[in-house]
């Protein structure tokens, strides 16, 4: 097991190293110039201009940047925004509300759609399971600026369950609507994925196997048919986790969030590419990190699996 990890560790840093040039050369060539658009509609002092070039390191050749970006990376500096701030101040204060956020979500999508999953799968071709599959297309169908306006409304205007904007985003009670908005759309191809799988394992040989004992239906569900059915579900969920981070943005924006979708929005718009770069070096983090655990979670599952 830890040869396997360290070697897993170690393919991370070619995948690493690629990514994030990928994404640095990416937020380079965008069009436009950053620093002159700091002056808005007025024409920019081209001594001003060219200090502050030199300030952020656009003097120099790309590659010379991005080097430079790499070596601050290893001591922990992201640097600085356009505004003087440190970029990890920022994401200091952004990550821990999204996260927060992301955490709502997960918890959401992984109980009711793995619970809506089991239920359907066992009564796969009845008026439950075509209720669930109606229901999880609906969901995908709706996008989630469309489903986010009408939670909003529904839950929060017209009934006045929940504030309709998020106020204290160290309360999670007001994160659980954007919570459940934001983890809608994984909710229903957990569900769907579930159902699948289960309906699938229940005609397997192991299952008439078990039947043949005479095993209690409950232990047959809940360890044979459920841990098999789980692997394909944990490998959605752990990839999920980065896209959920990543993917707050339109959420946050509706319901008045200030997370990292904000923060990344921002900085798209204002050209900070240090920002930017910054705030998807850390999901890219997150992606790597939550597949080793995803493939560390398949020998728990399925004890067939092992790793040498």
């Amino acid at each position: 097991m830890g040869r396997y990890v360290a070697r897993r560790l170690l393919q991370m840093i070619p995948v690493f190293i690629g990514t994030t040039l990928l994404i640095f050369l990416m937020v380079h060539w965008l069009p436009g110039d950053p620093i002159k658009a700091l002056w808005g509609d007025k024409v920019p002092d081209p001594a001003q201009v060219e200090a502050l070039r030199h300030k952020y390191g656009f003097d120099l050749p790309l590659w010379h940047q991005y080097w430079n970006y790499m070596v601050d990376l290893v001591q922990g500096k992201f640097g600085e925004t356009f505004g003087g701030r440190q970029v990890s101040d920022v994401m200091g204060e952004a990550f821990p509300v999204t996260i927060r956020l992301a955490l709502v979500a997960f918890v959401i999508e992984v109980v009711l759609g793995i619970t809506l999953g089991v239920f359907a799968g066992l009564k796969a071709g009845r008026a439950l399971d075509t209720a669930v599959l109606i229901f999880t297309l609906l969901v995908i169908s709706v996008p989630v600026f469309v489903l986010g306006y009408i939670f909003q409304t529904v839950f929060g205007v017209e009934l006045g369950w929940v504030t309709p904007n998020v106020r204290d985003s160290e309360d999670i009670t007001q994160l659980i609507l954007p919570g459940a908005v934001l983890g809608s759309l994984s909710l229903a191809y957990v569900a769907r994925l579930t159902r699948t799988t289960i309906s699938e394992n229940l005609r397997s040989d192991y299952m008439r196997t078990a039947l043949a004992k005479g095993l209690p239906r409950r232990r047959i569900v809940g360890v044979h048919l459920l841990r098999n059915s789980l692997i394909p579900v944990v490998t959605f969920l752990g990839t999920d986790i980065g896209a959920l981070m990543g993917g707050a943005i339109v959420t946050e924006g509706i319901f008045n969030v200030q997370g990292v979708g904000q923060q990344l929005y921002r900085a798209v718009n204002q050209g900070e590419g240090t920002t930017t770069v910054g705030i998807v070096t850390v999901l890219v983090l997150v992606f790597l990190f939550t597949s080793l655990i995803v493939d560390l979670l398949y020998a728990v599952l399925d004890p067939r699996i092992r790793y040498a």
